[in-house]
């Protein structure tokens, strides 16, 4: 993780990617740097594409994952999207948490909702 975490601070997406893919066991910690990698890069259509793989791997979000997630949601200004994410956090009962909800706040104004 903290190679992949060098990789996406010095800009290396595709390092990163790589090295993502070449992981064989991929944990939450390792899903959400991918995701925040991304997301932090401006490539949040990218984040929301590895978020919904980590789905289909069937690896549990965390509030980490969403706080990112979220950041993809309202850098790219898809409401849409941010309002199923939203859903979800609220299915597993995090919406309370501060930082997730801060993270909320941040997307539907963003979103311009």
């Amino acid at each position: 993780t903290s190679l992949l975490n060098m990789y996406s601070k010095a800009g290396c997406l595709a390092d990163a990617r790589r090295m993502f893919d070449r992981m064989s066991q991929r944990d939450v910690v390792l899903w959400n740097a991918i995701i925040a990698a991304y997301a932090q890069n401006g490539c949040g259509k990218e984040a929301i594409e590895v978020f919904r793989q980590m789905h289909v791997h069937g690896v549990n979000p965390d509030k980490i994952t969403f706080i990112a997630v979220l950041d993809a949601c309202a850098s790219l200004a898809i409401l849409q999207e941010g309002k199923v994410v939203h859903a979800r956090i609220v299915d597993i009962g995090i919406e309370s948490d501060i930082v997730v909800g801060t993270a909320l706040v941040n997307m539907y104004g963003k979103c311009g909702s």
